[in-house]
């Protein structure tokens, strides 16, 4: 609920009443842009990427969003636009993309040569890379780029992999053994977990599969593999070239 009233706030949700024609209804719309970039042979954070976007509408941030998030008022301040923080983010993935040899899996096609690694998205629910961002970026006319129209959504495949529904991301680790490191709602904090929730869920046999897609082909659904046979277990290497070399997780 805390999420969504963060939402509000921002004026990502729109209310079923007519918006004020001043503008008021909206407040701070503060975005922090943190992305890791997680290792799914060894389960090691590679890269990590960090931003800021500065409040171009509503500068001042509320108490409620400061105290949820952990975002003081300097560090939007000195933030940049969501435009320019999308450039900075796609340089870092291009970068990545050099170093590593990775493309991004789209669900509808996947790499046919082994130099090629395949990455995928990861994020806690549809709300990020569906919602939030896709709304932002339609509302201030900016081209979004293509490579985060498919993700995995954790939530979802979590809850088919281990057959429980999952109390938020805390509680998704807690349930599984793993006790969240940092701050929740902190952006950065909350991608490092979603990375490390995802490490776990492959180590107990889960096959990561894009769950969304904003493209025009939709894969059909989520694949999880509820354990690991005999074979896989004493042969990593197969399991692992049925799987993702990489996965990204934003906040």
């Amino acid at each position: 609920m805390a999420t969504k009233r963060l939402a509000r706030q921002l004026g990502l949700i729109r209310r079923k009443s007519i918006a004020p024609a001043n503008g008021n209804l909206g407040r701070s719309k503060s975005i922090e842009f943190p992305a890791v970039l997680l290792n799914t042979s060894t389960g090691q954070i590679e890269s990590e990427f960090q931003a800021y976007v500065q409040p171009q509408e509503h500068p001042i941030l509320s108490e409620f969003c400061m105290e949820l998030t952990g975002i003081k008022q300097a560090q939007v301040d000195e933030g940049v636009p969501l435009k320019i923080c999308l450039s900075q983010f796609c340089k870092w993935i291009h970068k990545i993309q050099q170093q590593k040899n990775i493309i991004f899996a789209t669900g509808v096609s996947e790499p046919s040569t082994s130099e090629v690694k395949s990455c995928a998205f990861v994020t806690w629910s549809d709300w990020d890379l569906g919602v939030c961002l896709e709304y932002e970026c339609k509302r201030k006319q900016l081209l979004k780029p293509v490579f985060l129209n498919s993700w995995i959504d954790l939530r979802a495949t979590y809850k088919l992999f281990y057959r429980r529904k999952p109390k938020g991301l805390s509680g998704a680790l807690q349930e599984v053994g793993i006790e969240f490191s940092g701050r929740e709602h902190s952006g950065l904090d909350d991608s490092r977990n979603t990375a490390l929730l995802a490490w776990k869920m492959i180590r107990d046999g889960c096959v990561m599969k894009i769950t969304r897609s904003l493209n025009k082909v939709v894969p059909k659904g989520i694949h999880a593999v509820p354990k690991l046979s005999h074979q896989q277990k004493n042969n990593p290497s197969l399991f692992m070239k049925k799987s993702l070399h990489h996965l990204i997780a934003p906040q």
